[in-house]
């Protein structure tokens, strides 16, 4: 890199960074305490001043370009049909919107301040994008999409797309649907794009990111000179949306992965991020409900299906019922496949049967969709493999992949009034080891009474004296494993402070005093007339068969 590109770069770096007031070293944002903090002398910045700086350096810009302007003829073209604004220079020829192939309306153009601070320049030239596309298109000849877009490779055209280049810190709410907690956390967003076009395809443009930062340059309209320009047409209020979905999910695998699950909502607020205006080189294809995009950067390839997927929405309920039937169907099968007799099939599907519906009914009461119908939803392809990059003037594919930089998010908790940072954790082996030995000493209970009172004599057990106990055990020991057992894991986790020098100490959860009026409660309802009987019963049952399975049968 020579003198000038690094001068170039220290000047991005200026704008997209947050600088200390005092010796202008960057700042680093410290997720624990919501604060910038100078990676040099160490003082803090806090984030109002951070943004009161940027928007600084935001201003000067807007006027750089206004006087820049007056050296550059452009006009805007306005779509009768998808309603998009293109800017081209006066010189060239543009006759067809390049997103839905109407004819455009042309208009004088001077607005400096439409024009963004930052882009990414093109790369990739018009045919090596095409060739791109046509490879993409040899790869996957079994798809429709792929023969289609052949025959019209033609017609790719490059275009600067407006884009939200967004920065800075971000809390979310994380709902766990399958276990109904609410957690927060905070993290910090290093760069996010997030699509300014309201027609365009959303999920089709992430396909093709991420983009490399590296090559982000202050705008200036010499690049912009013999490529289209779409003008952002979303509103602030959609802007702001968008970017709290984009923030949602990037930060999903994280959040699933802490908390052990793919069940979660995550709801993200950006209020104090730092927002820049980027364009970014994207060729883009459409035509008769086909649409393509080859990134004009890297050279990623993202196609829309031209037809919608559709997947069928169950209630919960209805699941367990379809899985206990297939389950028991199944084995029926099985037994008589093997020529089990009629009687015999009969008995033993209804068994498990039973069984069955006591482990999918636990199992599927975990989620809490009620919904039923078709959802119809549009598939993504992309190519595979790293950016294209030039290699002695010929431009070869890297296998290096670029992948979005995501911080991992830290998670908070309201302890004594306090927001302290913490660490969650679920299954440990500890607990999934005390929830099978709840679920073994439930199944075997009358034969732990039994070694205690005939003294531990193994001999002279008998565990036909709780065979009646087993019968009822066993079906229900999946219930206990997968509701009880995960229900503690899930909804109580262990829950660990996070000091100053990130050392973890188990924080020990006050005991609630409302689970001992629980338990008040549920004796004073089985203790008193006329339940009392029948629990006096049932106690006399139990001492019975310890009875039985300790000393046998009397003869």
């Amino acid at each position: 890199m020579n003198t000038s590109d690094a001068n170039q770069n220290q000047k991005i770096r200026k704008i997209y960074d947050i600088h200390c007031p005092s010796c202008g070293a960057p700042a680093n944002y410290d997720i624990r305490h919501h604060i910038y903090n100078c990676s040099y002398c160490g003082q803090p910045v806090g984030i109002a001043r951070a943004k009161n700086d940027h928007k600084g350096f935001r201003e000067i810009h807007k006027q750089k370009l206004n006087k820049d302007i007056k050296n550059f003829t452009l006009q805007k073209a306005h779509c009768t049909g998808c309603g998009a604004e293109i800017i081209f220079d006066k010189g060239d020829a543009v006759a067809n919107c390049s997103f839905c192939g109407r004819s455009l309306v042309r208009r004088a153009f001077v607005n400096a301040f439409n024009m963004p601070e930052l882009i990414i320049p093109f790369s990739i030239t018009d045919d090596e994008a095409k060739n791109i596309l046509s490879e993409w298109c040899d790869k996957n000849k079994s798809k429709k999409e792929a023969r289609a877009i052949r025959e019209k490779i033609n017609d790719l055209t490059g275009c600067y797309l407006p884009y939200e280049l967004v920065r800075g810190p971000v809390e979310c709410s994380v709902f766990r649907i399958d276990g109904g907690s609410i957690y927060d956390c905070s993290g910090f967003v290093d760069s996010v794009f997030v699509n300014c076009s309201k027609k365009l395809d959303n999920q089709l443009l992430d396909g093709m990111e991420p983009f490399d930062l590296e090559e982000l340059v202050e705008f200036d309209f010499s690049y912009i000179a013999g490529h289209r320009v779409k003008i952002g047409d979303i509103s602030d209020d959609e802007l702001v949306r968008r970017i709290n979905v984009e923030v949602g999910e990037d930060y999903k695998p994280a959040i699933r992965k802490k908390l052990e699950t793919k069940a979660v909502e995550v709801n993200a607020k950006s209020d104090d991020m730092l927002r820049m205006p980027v364009l970014l080189p994207v060729y883009y294809l459409t035509f008769d409900g086909y649409i393509a995009a080859v990134n004009g950067q890297t050279g990623k390839v993202s196609v829309r299906a031209c037809k919608d997927s559709k997947y069928l929405l169950l209630p919960w309920w209805l699941k367990a019922i379809l899985a206990t039937v297939a389950g028991s169907l199944s084995v029926a099968l099985g037994m008589f496949i093997f020529g089990a007799e009629k009687d015999l099939i009969i008995e033993a599907t209804l068994c498990l049967a039973l069984i069955f519906i006591f482990i999918f009914f636990t199992a599927y009461s975990q989620q809490k969709e009620d919904t039923f119908g078709l959802e119809k939803y549009r598939k993504i392809f992309t190519s595979k493999g790293g950016p294209y990059i030039r290699a002695e003037n010929k431009l070869v594919q890297s296998k290096n992949e670029i992948k979005k930089p995501v911080i991992p998010p830290i998670f908070f908790m309201n302890i004594n009034g306090y927001r302290v940072p913490v660490e969650i954790r679920f299954t440990t082996p500890l607990r999934v080891l005390r929830a099978f030995a709840i679920t073994f000493g439930v199944v075997f209970l009358p034969v732990i009474f039994a070694l205690l009172i005939n003294g531990f004599d193994l001999g002279r057990l008998n565990l036909g004296g709780s065979a009646v106990w087993f019968c009822i055990s066993v079906p229900l020991s999946p219930v206990l494993l997968v509701k009880y057992g995960r229900m503690d894991i899930y909804d109580n986790p262990w829950i660990y402070l996070i000091d100053e020098k990130g050392k973890k100490k188990l924080y020990r959860q006050k005991r609630n005093p409302i689970q001992k009026e629980d338990i008040k409660e549920f004796l004073e309802v089985f203790f008193t007339p006329p339940l009392l009987w029948v629990s006096l019963v049932m106690i006399l049952l139990f001492c019975t068969m310890v009875y039985l399975t300790a000393f046998g049968f009397i003869e």
